[in-house]
């Protein structure tokens, strides 16, 4: 039992670095001029939130593996449409990094996400300010800037929109637990498409319209069904994989597959595009920073921990026979973490920015894990 046990978390942590993986090396061929030549990241966001709300208005509505939650119009104006901005926001701003700067760099940047997510929360009242957290914050910075300066293709456009779809990216973490959690309100993967993939579609709708939609109508795009169907169908399916990794996993092991996952993806991005070089200085530079994300996300694990009391603290082995219950809405039960979404964002969503991962959360699941890993996508 321990053998097959272990199997199946160690599958399940390999499919889920596949995944995210495969989805950003994909996204970049796809939009890259050299390669598939779709340069309307818009687009392609808005085929990812169309398909994704169509699969879960399927699984809620018509075969009902899920109950939708009780959504009131005040919790969906006040709460549900602010957080949809952000992330479609997030998703645009990062996926229009792809047509400047390489897929190594951008994970690179990526290490800036605990920063944005402190400071945000900061700003927002939901973290105090900490003289051990900001030496971690000034270290990751440093790293980034010693990576910034070796990187060989600089682009100051391509970093802009990079570093603005982090900024909007912890501006929705950190809406989540303030509005959603606060309202007693708990999403899972399935139910958080059905509500904010359409709503994100809307967002982006108006971009698209005044920036993309002239592109396509002179010049000739190419449109390939089977690519972006499977190219929609491998983020749908991440967001299930994240799901099952946290269910199956603890937050700690999470956030170490999460920097692996990186490691791995600056390798594999330079051999399928040659293109993106990267330095000795670069290697450097990020190792500097992620030190700085390791020692963060062991601040905030500590913290956790040291605000429960043993009976509280579920050992990963427990987690692993958490089961997918089929129920209308998860109430929401505080973990007493001082600076809560702030706490959830320093590990694998600061580290690792999956575009297509969505809000997630689990009343068997840690918040630390919820929150952090529902940003693992980009």
């Amino acid at each position: 039992m321990i053998n097959k046990t272990l199997f199946f978390t160690y599958f399940y942590l390999f499919v889920y670095i596949l995944l995210s993986s495969g989805v950003i090396l994909y996204n970049k061929w796809v939009l890259s001029p050299k390669y598939f030549n779709f340069p309307l990241p818009i687009t392609l966001t808005m085929i990812h939130m169309g398909f994704s709300g169509a699969v879960a208005f399927f699984l809620v509505r018509v075969f009902k593996v899920v109950s939708p939650v009780k959504m009131t119009f005040e919790i969906y104006a006040t709460c549900v449409i602010p957080i949809s901005a952000f992330f479609a926001s997030s998703l645009w701003f990062g996926n229009t990094a792809y047509l400047h700067i390489s897929v190594a760099f951008i994970q690179m940047l990526k290490a800036l996400m605990p920063v944005a997510t402190f400071l945000v929360a900061v700003i927002c009242g939901t973290d105090k300010a900490r003289c051990d957290v900001f030496f971690n914050m000034l270290l990751v910075s440093v790293g980034v800037v010693i990576s910034s300066y070796g990187e060989i293709n600089f682009n100051v456009v391509g970093t802009v929109y990079q570093v603005t779809g982090i900024f909007a990216e912890a501006l929705r973490l950190v809406l989540t637990q303030v509005l959603l959690q606060k309202k007693g309100l708990s999403l899972n993967p399935i139910t958080s498409l059905y509500y904010i993939a359409p709503c994100s579609f809307v967002f982006l709708f108006v971009p698209w319209y005044l920036l993309e939609k002239p592109v396509m109508e002179v010049s000739q795009i190419q449109f390939n069904f089977w690519i972006f169907f499977s190219n929609a169908l491998c983020a749908l399916a991440l967001n299930f994989s994240i799901f099952l990794v946290i269910g199956r996993t603890g937050a700690v092991t999470v956030r170490v597959a999460g920097v692996l996952k990186d490691w791995i993806l600056i390798a594999l991005s330079t051999v399928i595009f040659p293109e993106s070089a990267i330095t000795w200085l670069n290697i450097i530079g990020y190792a500097i920073a992620l030190c700085g994300v390791v020692m963060y996300n062991y601040i905030k694990v500590r913290d956790v921990r040291a605000s429960q009391s043993p009976a509280e603290i579920i050992p990963d082995r427990m987690t692993k026979d958490w089961k997918f219950e089929k129920r209308s809405s998860d109430l929401y039960m505080p973990d007493n973490v001082s600076g809560g979404s702030s706490g959830g964002n320093g590990s694998l969503s600061d580290m690792n920015f999956d575009e297509e991962a969505p809000l997630i959360s689990s009343s068997r699941v840690s918040h630390i894990g919820r929150m952090q890993l529902a940003n693992h996508a980009k």
